[in-house]
């Protein structure tokens, strides 16, 4: 009996469960013919087609009348009114009714064709063929020597064939693509030292050098029996004759941050092949002028075997040493400002217990710390609060750049170019990221701020940027230019 009462109960719930199915699909069926229906009826009147838009038949008959283009407004209404009471196809305005009046120029877009396959690599102030112009005296033929305004090229540099995307960050330290530099040159010529290998369709960088066959992390370990290297004390290298940076790629796991320079010679390519593996460096030789760095930027000055007379003066003058030379100098500038015999001063101390120049905090309570020449009052119109407040900017901007680009923080971009860096508080904001940020100081700027980012703990140069970068094409994923257009918005150079 129980059994029975069971089957009953379950033939009743799907009865009920079918019925319900049924009438539920009948309604949607029911709703999708009336809405077919009622669509494709053709409206008989303005009125109805107005309704249906749900647009205001007196708002659309005014417009009409204060058209322009018709001669007179009682004709303009005429034609209004014959026209909606026609039964053809209303023509809709999509025209939009709030405008901003742009003002209209004559000027043209203009498009760059791709330059020939030949300038893959071209770097316009360091152009071998118009160096051999120049003077050998003093390496001046492989300094910069940008073209005239009759050598310049109107056209994209072209990748070379087959060129991918960079490995990412800590890997592209010891690979690249051969496809992306293609010279064995190194991998020949320098077979012994181990700069370079080639291993089918890409590079590994084994990290040996001229003078450290071992590789840069064992020679780097044996300076730091010698100058403590771990303690912040130290953060800005300079690396003359860098080859392919291997010294400074190695001092990045240390914290220090290295500006690695070579010239562009019959070592092909070796700053590119820096760039390459996401490594700081810039294309740059010791000649007759001086080093486009500010007086005391480097905590550290290395030179491997690179074959070039630093006369000392040089060296001292950005590396810190003691005074030999006359007040009068400014230490500072040095944009195309040719060497002198004498070493520049340090500035003077109030007594002999204080740093000449001003202490720096270690690394890294060095990047927030307000740099001595803001305390000092060297920088025109920049004091603590204004500095604390630029970082402050910048920590929200970067926010802001976070969330429309949000690989920014991950790695995407590790060679990063801030063309206008002021304080350098785009990189101190970004300091923590798997990038590493070549900070420029236009010469054109209103304050040259350059030796403040270098007491911050970061690298830059001076550049004017009616002038090619001394760099390869295609080094850097991201350019920041904050502020930079409005310097030479009323150059006749650009």
């Amino acid at each position: 009996m129980a059994k029975e009462n069971s089957s009953h109960h379950l033939a009743e719930a799907k009865r009920k469960r079918l019925t319900w199915i049924l009438c539920v699909s009948g309604l949607c069926i029911l709703s999708y013919v009336l809405g077919s229906w009622q669509n494709n009826t053709v409206p008989t009147s303005s009125s109805e087609v107005y309704s249906r838009m749900g647009c205001d038949e007196t708002t659309t008959t005014t417009r009409a009348q204060t058209n322009p283009s018709s001669s007179s407004s009682d004709e303009s209404l005429s034609s209004s009114s014959s026209s909606l009471s026609s039964s053809e196809p209303v023509g809709l305005d999509f025209e939009s009714h709030h405008k901003l009046e742009l003002k209209v120029t004559n000027q043209t877009v203009k498009y760059f064709e791709p330059c020939d396959m030949s300038l893959s690599e071209y770097t316009p102030c360091e152009d071998r063929e118009r160096g051999r112009r120049f003077d050998r005296n003093m390496m001046k033929y492989r300094e910069r020597h940008c073209p005239s305004k009759d050598e310049l090229l109107y056209c994209l540099i072209p990748p070379p064939p087959n060129y991918k995307i960079p490995f990412k960050w800590p890997q592209s330290r010891d690979y690249a693509w051969y496809d992306n530099i293609p010279h064995k040159e190194l991998s020949i010529e320098k077979a012994i030292q181990n700069w370079i290998q080639v291993e089918g369709e890409r590079f590994r960088f084994p990290g040996g050098g001229t003078m450290f066959p071992r590789g840069a992390d064992a020679y780097i370990d044996d300076i730091a029996r010698l100058i403590p290297l771990t303690d912040g004390a130290i953060r800005t290298a300079i690396d003359t004759g860098c080859g392919v940076a291997s010294f400074g790629a190695y001092l990045l796991k240390r914290d220090i941050v290295a500006m690695s320079f070579a010239p562009r010679d019959t070592h092909e390519a070796q700053v590119q092949f820096a760039l390459e593996r996401g490594v700081p460096a810039i294309i740059g030789i010791m000649g007759s002028r001086r080093l486009p760095y500010p007086a005391r930027a480097f905590d550290l000055a290395h030179c491997s075997r690179c074959l070039i007379p630093w006369f000392q003066n040089e060296l001292k003058r950005v590396h810190k040493s003691p005074p030999l030379c006359s007040k009068s100098d400014q230490p500072d500038f040095a944009w195309y400002k040719d060497l002198e015999s004498c070493v520049t001063p340090l500035p003077e101390a109030n007594n002999p217990n204080e740093f000449a120049g001003g202490a720096l905090e270690d690394w890294p309570d060095r990047a927030f710390a307000v740099p001595p020449r803001i305390i000092r009052g060297t920088i025109p119109d920049t004091n603590a609060e204004k500095f604390r407040e630029d970082n402050e900017v910048w920590k929200e901007r970067i926010a802001y750049y976070k969330q429309i680009m949000p690989e920014f923080s991950r790695g995407r971009f590790r060679n990063i170019m801030d063309m206008n860096a002021y304080l350098g508080g785009f990189a101190a904001a970004i300091m923590k990221y798997p990038s590493w940020v070549m900070n420029v100081v236009p010469v054109d700027a209103e304050k040259q701020t350059l030796g403040v980012i270098y007491e911050r703990g970061f690298i830059g140069t001076y550049q004017d940027w009616c002038e090619g970068f001394s760099t390869y094409p295609r080094t850097y994923d991201l350019i920041h230019a904050g502020g930079l257009f409005s310097i030479y918005e009323n150059s006749k150079s650009l």
